[in-house]
């Protein structure tokens, strides 16, 4: 990788690399340190990394710093299934992107980052699963356990809008 590949891998990843590091932890600050500590690993493994694969190196590198800050803040909650009976719906709120912003923030850690690798960047099954390093299939269960949990949650869509 040349110098002008990392930049070019700048420009063009730095945004969603950003927009999934925070939609998983909520936190500004940190998720920039993430990001900065991701483009510095890079940097300094530039040598090895294969231009054609540096979105993959990215997220992959993100996924890991983003575990081992959660790891080491031990924020990582877990759901009680049993509590969770009914839909839950907050009629505070009026922006149907603020439920399901809140709705994915009560994720688990795994689930959230599968959801948001596999909606919200578009990477298929198999990347997936590179990236977190677990099996395609058990990628496929964290996905259907997440939109389960988060279709009970939300409700029906009346009730939210």
């Amino acid at each position: 990788m040349t110098t002008k590949d990392y930049n070019n891998a700048v420009n063009v990843w730095a945004d969603g690399l950003y927009r999934f590091v925070l939609k998983n932890i909520s936190d500004t600050e940190k998720s920039r340190d993430i990001i900065q500590d991701c483009f510095e690993k890079m940097w300094v493994h530039r040598g090895n990394i294969d231009p054609e694969k540096v979105k993959a190196y990215l997220f992959t590198a993100a996924h890991h710093t983003m575990i081992d800050y959660l790891r080491k803040s031990k924020r990582e909650t877990s759901i009680d299934w049993k509590k969770i009976s009914e839909p839950t719906v907050n009629h505070d709120y009026s922006d149907l992107q603020e439920v399901l912003h809140e709705a994915v923030q009560r994720l688990p850690e795994i689930q959230r980052s599968v959801v948001l690798l596999r909606d919200y960047e578009g990477y298929s099954y198999q990347e997936i699963g590179v990236i977190t390093g677990i099996t395609e299939v058990q990628v496929k269960v964290y996905i259907y356990r997440a939109r389960l949990f988060l279709k009970n949650y939300i409700g029906q869509i009346q009730s939210v809008v």
